[in-house]
């Protein structure tokens, strides 16, 4: 029965040191011959201040500068017991614990944080498929693993000159039995795009114990059939009668692919001319990353050569593309379509429009700016009360037949007199 009361004992002294010490940092990376501060820090004055570093126990004084590990903080009675270690050691490789006199109480209260001392990892190692080339929308497993570091490597890949993100998976860290070096893996997976093709596959390693980054590395070949660039019709423009004209067509393709002209009866399959040596295949010419240019060289453009219809076949093991080439002697004519300081400016007049139109409507509905004067009650004689109210529709007189009794009032002098205009025969 006596075992349990020293267990909870144990226990609640546990309790009690984690919650006491604030220690940081709790987990920290140097190399051989790095400083390192740790700092313990608790919520009372203390009069003691130990560092245990290794084997090795450490009574650490204020201001007391001697030594490999000597008093780091603002002073004992602000509750700081901290450490600066001037030189750290592969021994010093572990757990740092600090040991501080409690509150009330004789037992003394503990912290302890983790010390990597980096040790350099092993080279890279890429793991990925044997096969020399892969077909576009293949998949590709690649692994990558850095064996033996302290802490395990970082790995960061790389697909050309670009960070790959897409499929990479969750590293993987292992340690051998008996021993604190770590050994990181991660794999990736990816859907092979044409895009892919002729890029290099990088694992890169990053390590505190590394002066730059290790590498390893794998180009990736995909093959794919041709593709078309633009659409199947093909219009060349700005030929001169009676010149060279050069029908060029641009694909893309792995592996090198083979072209086929065929202009009415004739067909040539580059490099080759025809008899007359009027019209010549070229052998596609690689423009690097998978694009060719394909080329039928016309010695001299005539009437008749514009009004044909060229027919281009690019092939293939994998597959082919057929184009159409029409050629004009005209200029292109210019692009279809509104640049963007077009559309703003018809953005711009369609809101000048809608202001003005708001504007119109506002000022005839209450009676300002260019409607201002106008009023319905015109026939008001001079020197009449203004404010005074017209009178009924039905007591004007001639007001059923407007016509004839209508009256004209003509100035004279100051005074109005209506004219009676004579009546006329209906």
């Amino acid at each position: 029965m006596a075992v349990f009361p020293a267990f909870f004992g144990l226990l609640m002294a546990a309790l009690v040191t984690g919650q006491s010490i604030d220690i940081t940092p709790h987990e920290a990376v140097r190399k051989i011959g790095d400083k390192l501060i740790v700092l313990c820090k608790v919520a009372h004055p203390i009069d003691s201040c130990r560092i245990i570093l290794g084997d090795t126990s450490y009574r650490l004084i204020p201001n007391n500068v001697e030594g490999e590990v000597v008093y780091s903080g603002q002073g004992l009675e602000f509750g700081e017991c901290g450490a600066l270690i001037k030189n750290v050691k592969e021994a010093y490789n572990g757990n740092i614990s600090c040991v501080l006199p409690p509150a009330t109480g004789n037992i003394e209260i503990q912290g302890t944080m983790k010390l990597f001392v980096a040790k350099r990892p092993g080279d890279p190692q890429l793991i990925s498929p044997p096969q020399p080339s892969f077909l576009e929308g293949e998949e590709f497993r690649a692994q990558c693993i850095v064996p033996n570091g302290r802490p395990a490597a970082k790995i960061t890949w790389f697909l050309g000159e670009m960070q790959l993100l897409r499929g990479t998976h969750q590293p993987v860290v292992t340690s051998p039995p008996g021993s604190d070096l770590q050994t990181v893996s991660q794999n990736v997976t990816l859907t092979l795009t044409a895009d892919d093709a002729g890029r290099t596959l990088v694992c890169r390693a990053e390590h505190e114990a590394l002066d730059q980054p290790t590498e390893a590395k794998r180009q990736i070949n995909v093959r794919y059939p041709p593709k078309k660039l633009e659409s199947s019709t093909i219009k060349i423009f700005g030929l001169k009668l009676g010149e060279e004209g050069r029908l060029n067509v641009t694909v893309r393709a792995n592996p090198e692919p083979s072209a086929e002209w065929r202009i009415g009866d004739v067909t040539l399959l580059a490099p080759r001319s025809d008899e007359n040596a009027m019209l010549a295949a070229l052998e596609p010419v690689h423009l690097g990353s998978g694009y060719y240019n394909v080329t039928l060289l016309v010695s001299h453009v005539t009437k008749e050569a514009v009004d044909r219809r060229y027919q281009l076949r690019v092939e293939n093991d994998l597959g082919y593309e057929e184009f159409t080439v029409l050629i004009s002697t005209m200029d292109e004519p210019p692009a279809v379509g509104l640049g963007a300081g077009a559309i703003v400016g018809i953005v711009v007049a369609v809101i000048i429009l809608l202001l003005a139109v708001s504007m119109v409507v506002f000022a005839k509905a209450t009676h300002r700016w260019c409607f201002a004067g106008r009023s319905h009650r015109t026939d008001i004689p001079d020197g009449a009360d203004s404010e005074a109210p017209l009178p009924p529709h039905d007591d004007v007189k001639g007001s059923e037949n407007p016509t004839h009794d209508h009256g004209d009032y003509i100035g004279n002098g100051d005074t109005k007199h209506p004219e009676k205009k004579p009546d006329t025969a209906v």
